[in-house]
């Protein structure tokens, strides 16, 4: 058993800002399912967005943001995360996180990309430049310099390996309230389950990307937290809405490899195998409308002419423009074969985005007391139903501070006694493929039935599979002993679930969730809601969601 001041699960962007912000007075333990880079932040292309340049304001980052959002972001949210926008930027490059400079400015300009001399780019959905990045790998860029600060504090204490089972509350424990004291992980590297106890316990695990066949997200993304936390009796909210990125490079031997929002942002073109570029079309926007109408356009156009892939063409740059813009994407394209100076890039839509999660307030509150959930696993309001592109590392580091200010505010937590984790009475596995079977099937079911365009026939389907297979494996849980693959296929078939429920709820199209049987918006958004110890649903905006 360890103890721990504050306990944060995940070391994407939100675990390690709360992780920096909180080390100077309490101590901090960040577990992390494999080393600390491999988070879904490290695989971040495009940017951050903020309010930065002399030309834009903060009305017009919280319009188009709400835009995006079809109706449903939470107005209070999204101007509190933009107006703290600024602030955020300030402090990465304080940091010193590298972001791009504008080459042609020996001086700060005071038009677009004028902000202290760095090149800001525009993405879909955005009416400005407002995209400061590091070329075209931000997010590597962000999480190396905020993890080399880590790994020197001698108050954080990184457990890397480590993967979370559940979480110890007071109800698991027989003690009145809801509260939290830490959580069963298992240490990988000595296949033994360990007890971490904390006065706060964060959950910045990150999405569910890897319930989908097809997906740009690392194999960490296996809704872990939003799982975790659903069991220990928190409500989750808005889980219909998946973000399919359209834009995945399309060859045999790239794993999810995301083509940046920034490419289309730069000029981009979108065509058919012919050469015919079909945007303007579905959109008077273009390339530059918002990711779901992107990808239902790409969708309708592989369906409707039998193709594998659409294409990206940004050829028409100069050579040395593309390089410079885009060095990663050049050179992983050029490696399997792929000049993008020369050619357009075969891409398809694939899982990109949770942008619903644990229902939490601005300062990463959770139902339960002293437990707190940041970044992807939570839902605060501000993506709605669809997320404007390049707001997520945004929120995980505004209300990853937020959440660090709350917390030391808070006295300490007295922990009960707490048991060890009980493996006597199962045994090892005697077959080890119904893993791997089960795995398969639920991720084939969900990109077959649960994809960018849905029915309700699809989703019951969907909903019939994932309860036999919800009943296998939590069979399997309760006889054998735990692996890191049985641990996150249940997170997984947990997650799938609330997606399908969450889906089945919403009676209408609305943003990324796009239903044949009701094509239509509803005159009235509202956010799905889903409470756990019933196991009932709720149209309506849920109490204390932000």
């Amino acid at each position: 058993m360890r103890h721990f001041d504050v306990l944060i699960v995940g070391s994407g962007l939100a675990g390690m800002t709360l992780a920096l912000h909180l080390a100077e007075t309490r101590t901090v333990g960040l577990i992390t399912k494999k080393n600390l880079l491999e988070a879904s932040s490290s695989y971040a292309q495009g940017g951050i967005a903020a309010v930065l340049d002399t030309e834009d304001s903060v009305e017009a980052h919280i319009q188009d943001t709400l835009v995006a959002g079809a109706g449903l972001c939470n107005a209070d949210t999204t101007r509190f995360i933009v107006e703290n926008s600024r602030a955020a930027i300030d402090w990465l490059i304080a940091l010193g996180v590298p972001f791009t400079r504008d080459a042609s400015a020996a001086i700060p300009p005071k038009t677009t990309s004028g902000y202290q001399g760095f090149h800001l780019t525009r993405e879909g959905g955005h009416s400005h430049r407002r995209i400061i990045h590091a070329a075209d790998a931000t997010g590597e860029a962000v999480t190396r310099t905020l993890g080399q600060k880590i790994c020197a504090h001698p108050n954080i204490t990184v457990l890397e390996d480590y993967l979370g089972i559940d979480l110890i509350t007071a109800e698991k424990l027989g003690l009145a309230g809801k509260a939290c004291f830490g959580i069963y992980a298992l240490d990988k590297t000595q296949d033994e389950v360990v007890t971490l106890t904390a006065g706060h316990t964060i959950l910045a695990t990150g999405g569910a990307g890897k319930v989908y066949l097809y997906t740009t997200n690392p194999d960490t993304a296996t809704g872990d937290g939003i799982a975790m936390g659903w069991r220990a009796g928190c409500r989750v909210a808005n889980m219909e809405f998946i973000q399919f990125h359209p834009t995945c490079l399309y060859h045999p031997h790239a794993k999810s490899f995301l083509v940046s929002e920034a490419v289309r942002g730069e000029g981009g073109i979108l065509r058919l195998p012919d050469g015919t570029r079909f945007m303007p079309d579905h959109d008077p926007r273009a390339e530059l409308a918002p990711r779901d109408v992107v990808a239902r356009a790409i969708d309708f156009e592989m369906k409707k002419h039998g193709l594998d892939c659409v294409y990206l063409d940004i050829s028409y740059k100069p050579e040395s423009f593309i390089r410079s813009h885009f060095p990663n994407i050049y050179a992983t394209c050029l490696a399997l074969g792929i000049d993008i100076s020369k050619e357009p890039i075969p891409v398809v839509p694939a899982a990109h985005y949770t942008c619903g999660g644990l229902v939490t307030d601005l300062d990463g509150r959770t139902d339960v007391d002293r437990l707190f959930a940041v970044g992807e696993a939570s839902c605060t309001g501000l993506h709605g139903a669809n997320r404007l592109a390049s707001n997520s590392l945004l929120e995980c580091m505004v209300i990853g501070r937020a959440t660090a200010a709350a917390i030391l505010t808070e006295p300490p937590l007295v922990i009960p006694p707490i048991p060890d984790w009980d493996d006597s009475r199962v045994t090892d596995p005697d077959e080890e493929v119904v893993i791997s079977h089960n795995w398969d099937e639920l991720r084939r079911a969900m990109w077959d039935y649960v994809g960018i365009v849905r029915t309700n026939k699809r989703l019951a389907r969907a909903l019939h599979r994932i309860e036999l297979l919800k009943g296998e494996i939590n069979e399997y849980y309760q006889h054998f002993h735990i692996s890191n693959d049985l641990i996150e296929l249940r997170n997984l078939v947990q997650t799938s679930e609330l997606i399908v429920r969450s889906a089945l709820a919403r009676q209408e199209s609305r943003g990324l969730h796009y239903s044949r049987d009701y094509p239509d918006l509803l005159p009235e958004a509202k956010d799905t809601v889903l409470y756990p110890v019933a196991a009932t649903m709720d149209a309506g905006t849920a109490d204390g969601t932000a």
